[in-house]
């Protein structure tokens, strides 16, 4: 049998804490929510490696130390306003709801999304509203937003999701070049002008519907 917690803790002294991860609610949030309910019961012996989790349908979790940066470096608060794009199964959801006053976690895999509402129904999580849609249309319905976090990688990021940031506000994501090579990337808004800033280097799977568009040709 595997001992979760003893695994859980050793993912955040071993991957979390080093990775300059210094929110100390989070690194309390990673220590408390069990990864492992968030995979396929096939794979919860490996939960907790560093890497990224299939959790089917060519969709992954984030490895930690990965997510843990980005959560950090989201600097969210108690007052903050969270969308995540791509909740996935429901484990960065459950993360950000000890961190923020309202979580809106959007996914557009129905078989996804009802993973995620058993999983987090079943650990008692409160604050998250899980909602269906387009991930690359963000959901502005509820915004705008503190931070918006898209759990997984893109090529671009989309106009459409720095719209929904409220001012001042924050989207963490992976921006890959469709060949592999990434990098976290920290889109600010202020005063309606976005700027992005490289984090450091990461690799994740591309989220669907933000694929690089073929080039047109003649």
């Amino acid at each position: 049998m595997v001992d979760y917690a003893a695994a859980r803790l050793n993912m955040v002294e071993g991957q979390i804490k080093p990775n300059k991860v210094i929110d100390q609610a989070l690194i309390d949030a990673m220590m408390a929510v069990p990864r492992e309910r968030f995979v396929p019961a096939d794979r919860r012996g490996v939960a907790y490696v560093d890497e990224d989790a299939a959790i089917g349908g060519g969709r992954v979790l984030m490895e930690p130390r990965v997510l843990g940066r980005l959560l950090n470096d989201a600097r969210i608060t108690p007052d903050s306003r969270v969308l995540i794009v791509g909740a996935g199964t429901g484990y960065s959801a459950a993360l950000v709801a000890r961190l923020a006053a309202k979580v809106v976690a959007l996914e557009e895999d129905k078989g996804q999304l009802g993973t995620a509402r058993g999983a987090l129904s079943e650990l008692g999580v409160r604050g998250v509203a899980l909602v269906e849609g387009r991930l690359a249309e963000g959901w502005p319905a509820e915004g705008p937003y503190d931070v918006i976090l898209i759990d997984g990688a893109v090529t671009e990021v989309p106009a459409a999701l720095i719209a929904q940031l409220a001012p001042g506000g924050r989207l963490l994501t992976v921006v890959d070049d469709g060949n592999g090579v990434g990098r976290a990337m920290l889109v600010s808004a202020v005063d309606g002008v976005a700027s992005q800033r490289p984090l450091f280097d990461a690799t994740t799977a591309i989220l669907p519907g933000f694929e690089r568009k073929p080039a047109f040709q003649f």
